[in-house]
């Protein structure tokens, strides 16, 4: 196995052990979390794409849990070639080599969850690795998605962020801070679609183990970061009115994803399985 070979192996082995360790750890929130309802399990399903397409995945979603009211948790390792407008779009970004030759390879895990009580946010995370005949990059990311802020919350997220960062390089976390506000950014609706986190893409600094160490190190600081909040606010009282503020603001998050979302779009046009492309959307949502 040449250099190249090993490193997606490593990627994709790292990704899929990363989805292991979260899924354990959301089904023991549940079995922990106080409620008349039995306690939510993951779904695990193998995803496929269309035909001529190579590569496999697994979804994994909880649905109508104790704490968890859908959660999705996927990984995948995919390969094939860019339909033309995936192809352009990413040669449009300046990837090397991409306008001539549209292979690609593609591992990593994307998480959404929504929660049940109002009080507890929603979130997203994703780490990836993308690779192309002439380039390599890691892209990923996390932020934080309340439908009722608790400052105290949002800082413990962004702080663990902060350190995922720090530990790396002290210019990362001001950079993909700013570029999370940036992306998850709703221009028809005028406002964020939460109180972010960090995002970035195309990270190549020449040195894959640098980089490598740093996505693990995001994916890493997942669970220190959002853990601790639903534990905090799992037990608090919730009203019709806190419902239903839940229930609009994931109709922001629906519009996101649907209009603006780059995973989304590039794995619908890639042929990946459309349940699991569109795990992120909620299960209820209510527009005003």
């Amino acid at each position: 196995m040449d250099q190249t070979e090993a490193r997606k192996t490593q990627a994709a082995e790292w990704f899929r052990s990363l989805r292991d360790t979260i899924t354990q750890a959301f089904e023991a929130l549940e079995d922990t979390t106080d409620s008349d309802l039995p306690p939510g399990r993951f779904e695990v399903t193998p995803t496929t794409r269309d035909e001529g397409r190579g590569g496999d995945g697994i979804m994994s979603v909880m649905r109508g849990g104790r704490l968890f009211e859908k959660v999705g948790v996927n990984w995948s390792a995919v390969h094939g070639t860019l339909g033309e407008r995936a192809q352009k779009a990413m040669a449009a970004r300046g990837v090397p080599g991409m306008a001539e030759d549209p292979r690609f390879w593609a591992s990593g895990i994307s998480l959404v969850a929504h929660m049940r009580n109002p009080h507890c946010p929603a979130v997203h995370m994703n780490t990836r690795m993308f690779w192309t005949p002439g380039a390599w990059w890691f892209g990923g990311g996390a932020d934080l998605n309340p439908c009722l802020e608790y400052a105290e919350d949002t800082a413990h997220f962004h702080g663990r962020m902060q350190a995922a960062c720090d530990a790396h390089d002290p210019e990362y976390y001001p950079r993909f801070k700013a570029w999370a506000d940036e992306y998850f950014f709703i221009p028809h609706r005028g406002r964020a679609r939460g109180v972010g986190g960090i995002f970035y893409d195309d990270l190549n600094t020449g040195d894959w183990e640098k980089d490598f160490a740093f996505t693990r190190a995001v994916g890493e600081a997942f669970l220190p970061a959002f853990a601790p909040l639903c534990e905090k606010r799992r037990g608090a009282a919730w009203s019709e009115a806190d419902r239903d503020a839940q229930l609009v603001h994931r109709g922001l998050y629906a519009e996101y994803n649907l209009v603006y979302d780059r995973g989304t779009k590039f794995g619908l046009e890639t042929g990946h399985d459309a349940n699991a492309v569109l795990m992120s959307l909620p299960p209820l949502a209510k527009w005003i």
